[in-house]
């Protein structure tokens, strides 16, 4: 029941921190540019990836969270 509760938090933590990475990078990658070009969109897309993935773990940590609540 730890082990999944350890889990659940710490992969909870990492897509936490990827969602607000990829939110920092994407702004300020759009100040020093001032315009959008093919180099910011190819980063964006990158960063797009980086965003599915933190959400991603934000789910399956909760799931670990919630199975181990209940075990």
């Amino acid at each position: 029941m730890t082990a999944f509760l350890i889990i659940g938090i710490t992969l909870d933590v990492i897509g936490t921190v990827l969602i607000a990475y990829t939110v920092l990078q994407v702004h300020d990658r759009a100040r020093k540019e001032h315009a959008i070009d093919s180099r910011v969109v190819k980063e964006m897309g990158t960063e797009r990836i980086m965003g599915i993935a933190g959400i991603m773990l934000i789910i399956v940590g909760y799931i670990f969270q919630v199975m181990g609540l209940l075990a």
